[in-house]
């Protein structure tokens, strides 16, 4: 079995590339948490592009229900065919439309599924698709079929950590939590983005990056993506980070909220 790895777009550190291979030859899903910027859903994409496969997103909402992901029966469009008189209201089968677990499900290709922040839905939602995710299958109740996985789908699920997860549920996935890169990853991951970038710009950013991701007292700290178009500002504008000429530039694109730039104007040292 080819085994996952970095590519020239994402970046991953040694314990991640291991869970992701452990997971797809166990075939269980992997549960994927970490602090937001630390890449859990684009390692969906970055699966899909290695292997050259299709993804498959299901974002998950507060109200989004179980069965939404497997399928969907448009009564309402049957009843309104019934009354214009519209040939075929009696197949079903026209009615009903696969969600995306039921497009991974039966896809002629196996596909990459992300079902992403999944603890955004109500606590029974994760039991609700135990079966499915056990057995690959599902039943449709309205035309008595059911549809069986053709190809058991690579599932990259993402959570923030809002709810606790059922312990059936968690026995099921590989569970594998991102650590925030440290300097020398998050610098093989700018320069997969920016492999032009100059040098003595890449370690000033990245000494005054993680000089203000350590301030105490902020709210949201700056994550990969932040750092990323932080950088791409500064490239753009070419403002230079010498602080003793200059104040910090673009403070902006790193925070984004008033109280965590105040945080900075009172205690960052600069560079």
């Amino acid at each position: 079995m080819e085994q996952f790895q970095s590519g020239k777009d994402y970046v991953a550190g040694d314990d991640l590339l291991q869970a992701v291979n452990i997971a797809m030859a166990l075939q269980k899903p992997l549960l994927i948490k970490g602090e937001p910027g630390t890449g859990k859903t684009v390692l969906a994409q970055a699966i899909a592009d290695f292997f050259g496969k299709e993804l498959l997103v299901w974002n998950i909402k507060s109200t989004t229900k179980a069965e939404s992901g497997l399928y969907v029966y448009d009564v309402v469009q049957r009843l309104y065919d019934s009354q214009l008189g519209v040939n075929g209201v009696d197949q079903i089968e026209r009615y009903v439309r696969l969600g995306t677990l039921g497009q991974a499900f039966s896809s002629e290709q196996q596909v990459v599924l992300l079902i992403d922040e999944i603890d955004k839905a109500d606590l029974e939602f994760p039991n609700d698709l135990l079966w499915e995710l056990d057995r690959m299958e599902f039943h449709i109740s309205e035309t008595g079929k059911t549809v069986a996985a053709k190809h058991r789908p690579v599932v990259i699920i993402t959570s923030n950590a809002e709810k606790e997860l059922p312990d059936a549920f968690l026995r099921r996935c590989v569970f594998h939590y991102i650590e925030f890169p440290d300097r020398d990853l998050m610098e093989q991951i700018i320069r997969a983005h920016y492999p032009e970038l100059d040098n003595q710009l890449l370690q000033q950013a990245l000494k005054i990056f993680y000089q203000i991701r350590n301030l105490n007292g902020l709210q949201k700290k700056p994550g990969t993506s932040e750092v990323l178009d932080w950088i791409c500002a500064l490239q753009i504008s070419g403002a230079e980070l010498d602080l003793k000429k200059n104040p910090l530039p673009f403070t902006g694109v790193l925070l984004k909220k008033n109280e965590d730039l105040n945080t900075l104007a009172k205690n960052f040292q600069g560079a």
